[in-house]
């Protein structure tokens, strides 16, 4: 049996910790690494705002090297793709044969990923892909299965500002309004993943500061201290 050697796509969200979960679970398939784009300015995962301190927390929860690829804000296209370029390259010759991503039902994402990987000697992966009973039922899916999240990002375009900081969580899915997408595909909200079946541990957060930026609301996460106990 030959096996992939798979680098993850890593937003911090709950979308790619599933896809992780998934992706251990096939015989053929060993998750080498996690790949994450951060705003060098901030040292923040775009769009998900989440500090560079927990995707660190979170590699060790899964027991993960994690692969950061910084870029500059604003990031032209031309520029996303030549730094992008140069990692999938340095992934190559690191033994990488597959880079998988959390997408779930976007085709021009999906064909867009596709594109930046012809060629280079990796092919993709979509673990999550249009998923049996849509997303409602994958929403439904990772939550039972013990994914916990919380909601760092809400474009108050698409979503009230009001559910920025929420766990995601059975109550979040009944109180959504029903152009919403459940997984939050459209780009409704993003999430940061603290625990599941993907971790060895949690990751004890608390959401703090919330700000409105470029248009959307963000939550910055902080991992809490734990508890002493006497």
């Amino acid at each position: 049996m030959t096996v992939r050697r798979v680098w993850l796509a890593w937003s911090s969200g709950k979308d790619c910790a599933w896809a992780l979960h998934v992706l251990r679970q096939q015989p053929d398939v060993e998750v080498i690494g996690l790949l994450t784009t951060l705003n060098e300015a901030a040292d923040r995962v775009a769009m998900h705002a989440v500090r560079r301190t927990l995707l660190e927390a979170q590699a060790s929860a899964v027991g993960l090297p994690l692969r950061l690829v910084y870029l500059p804000w604003p990031c032209s296209n031309e520029e996303y793709e030549r730094r992008m370029s140069e990692v999938i390259a340095q992934a190559r010759e690191a033994g990488v044969t597959h880079m998988a991503f959390g997408d779930l039902m976007l085709e021009d994402i999906r064909a867009y990923r596709i594109r930046q990987l012809s060629g280079t000697g990796i092919e993709p992966l979509f673990p999550l892909w249009k998923p049996s009973g849509g997303t409602a039922a994958l929403a439904k899916q990772m939550i039972q299965g013990g994914v916990k999240a919380v909601l760092t990002c809400v474009d108050p375009k698409q979503l009230s500002e009001s559910f920025i900081g929420w766990s995601y969580d059975d109550l979040l899915l009944s109180e959504l309004p029903a152009a919403v997408d459940p997984c939050g595909e459209h780009g409704e909200f993003h999430t940061f993943c603290f625990d599941g079946p993907m971790f060895t541990h949690a990751i004890p957060i608390q959401v703090g500061e919330i700000v409105m930026r470029d248009g959307f609301c963000f939550a910055d996460v902080i991992q809490a201290l734990p508890t002493e106990t006497s």
